[in-house]
This record gives C-alpha cells, sequence and structure tokens, in this order.
C-alpha cells in the first residue's frame, strides 16, 4: 500500500458530537463521515511570527488544535486521513493534509 499527501487544502467545516468529537468534515461540496476514532492534540506554535495581532482576552495565543480524523464518503468507499488545524484566534478549521492510500 502506497500513501499519497496533499497539504494545506484550505478552510472546512467540521460537525462535533455533543461530546465535541469530530463527527463529519466537509470538504470541497462532499461530507465526509469519520470513520474511526480521531486523535486529538495540541501544539505550541511560534506566535510571535504569526500574522495579525492577538485578540484582547482570548486567553492561551500559542495553543494550535489539531484532530487527526479517517474519514469516508461510504461505508464502502477508500478511508481518507484528514489532518484538521485550528489557530487559537480563529473558529476556522484547515484540512492540514490528506493521506490516502493509492493502489
Amino acid at each position: 500500500m502506497t500513501v499519497a499527501a496533499a497539504e494545506a487544502m484550505g478552510s472546512v467545516a467540521v460537525r462535533f458530537t455533543t461530546a465535541g468529537i469530530p463527527l463529519a468534515v466537509r470538504h470541497e461540496g462532499r461530507v465526509w463521515a469519520v470513520a474511526a476514532d480521531p486523535v486529538h492534540w495540541f501544539t505550541r506554535c511560534s506566535w510571535w511570527d504569526q500574522e495579525g495581532s492577538a485578540v484582547r482576552g482570548s486567553g492561551d495565543l500559542v495553543s494550535v488544535e489539531y484532530w487527526q480524523v479517517q474519514v469516508w464518503l461510504t461505508a464502502s468507499s477508500a478511508l481518507r486521513t484528514f489532518t484538521l488545524r485550528r489557530d487559537p484566534r480563529s473558529d476556522e478549521w484547515i484540512l492540514e493534509n490528506i493521506l490516502e492510500s493509492v493502489a
């Protein structure tokens, strides 16, 4: 099995469960259902190198949130792995990369 990666795909809409876990991702007009338990983590960014300014009262400005989710269009389609990123200065989710199996 070979893996192909695409990078920086742009913003996506993410639907979450009431517990705050990703349930589905809308990308390029298609809804990708989360097919496995997602992985969640935070990293620290070089906030001094980032464009824009801090929002007053926004709290911790250096934690960047990530989710890695395995998704599919249907139960019979191939799985893809989406890495999602959210900057602390925005509610927007960015599709950072896609890993997919290539036959």
